[in-house]
């Protein structure tokens, strides 16, 4: 039987976060609800409640919306979500609490054809769980999870209109699980062969061609950055294209993430973080053959003293 918490309703324009008792003896669980339900091992903080002037996600043309939210977790396991403005730039952080630290993987699932959900798995030791937004249950989804070395979610890959999840293997293979309405995983479909862990980095949400379809990118060591084009078919091997050259001189950035839609615009954009900790916005085209315009700076350095951003 799943484990029942108790949250608060998340009121329009309003964060809350919320104590919960422990799973078990061994592990406490932090929940924390927002336009994104977040969560995470650790202490739980105590129950606050800020508001903050902002918008739910928005869905836009070409299947993306503008995500609430940005986050990114500090060395001392705080967790920090930043609302994008809608021009491009990001709000004042607020500081959903500490606790954060023990997570092995957060991945934040969101359904990139409507926004309507931001639902949350994460990974401790080798069992995965799983919680969707405004939810009074957490689901152990399995074990075994730590065969994984990476775990993200861009979306719906498989036109389920449920967020999936891709997880890479120490092989270098790269696996499908299809999201169900209830967060359970469909079984796994080989997404694509050895070779994946050429590459450092797997990022995206949404869809970046303007087809409609959910999109990856891939970044090498070296700085080469891939467009690999959704199909919208969750057979194995035939989940994506044939991968396309973005461009070269990625290796200046140690993170890149997207919340979706961040100016508006209708097109999905990425974030990076450079090696002097400076925050940059590449809007988004809607084309594959470039993807995406020149930078725009958002944030001053001082990003890089920060362990994750998802």
């Amino acid at each position: 039987m799943p484990t029942r918490i108790r949250l608060a309703r998340r009121k329009r324009r309003t964060f809350t976060r919320t104590t919960i008792a422990r799973l078990s003896t061994a592990t406490a669980l932090a929940v924390v609800v927002s336009a994104a339900v977040l969560w995470s091992a650790g202490s739980a903080p105590t129950a606050t409640t800020t508001t903050a002037n902002g918008s739910d996600a928005q869905p836009v043309a070409g299947g993306t919306p503008m995500l609430p939210l940005l986050v990114r977790r500090t060395s001392d396991g705080h967790l920090l979500t930043y609302e994008p403005k809608g021009t491009g730039g990001v709000k004042a952080a607020l500081d959903l609490g500490a606790g954060f630290s023990s997570a092995t993987a957060i991945v934040r699932a969101n359904n990139s054809d409507s926004g309507s959900r931001s639902d949350l798995y994460i990974r401790m030791g080798n069992a995965l769980y799983y919680t969707a937004e405004r939810s009074t249950e957490t689901k152990l989804i399995g074990s075994g999870w730590d065969q994984y070395n990476l775990l993200m979610s861009p979306g719906d890959l498989g036109g389920t209109t449920q967020p999936d999840l891709l997880a890479r293997d120490s092989a270098g293979a790269l696996w499908l699980y299809q999201g169900k309405a209830d967060g359970t995983l469909a079984t796994k479909v080989r997404a694509g062969t050895g070779g994946w862990n050429s590459l450092d980095i797997l990022a995206g949400y949404g869809d970046y061609t303007g087809d409609g379809k959910t999109d990856l990118l891939a970044r090498t060591p070296a700085g080469a950055l891939y467009l690999y084009p959704g199909t919208g078919n969750a057979t194995a091997d035939a989940v994506f294209g044939a991968r396309v050259s973005v461009g070269t001189g990625w290796q200046a950035y140690n993170a890149l993430v997207s919340t979706g839609d961040n100016d508006g615009d209708g097109k999905t954009d990425l974030l990076a973080r450079d090696t002097a900790g400076a925050l940059w916005l590449f809007k988004g085209t809607g084309t594959s053959t470039a993807p995406f315009a020149t930078r725009v700076q958002i944030g001053t350095s001082g990003w890089n003293a920060f362990n994750a951003l998802f």
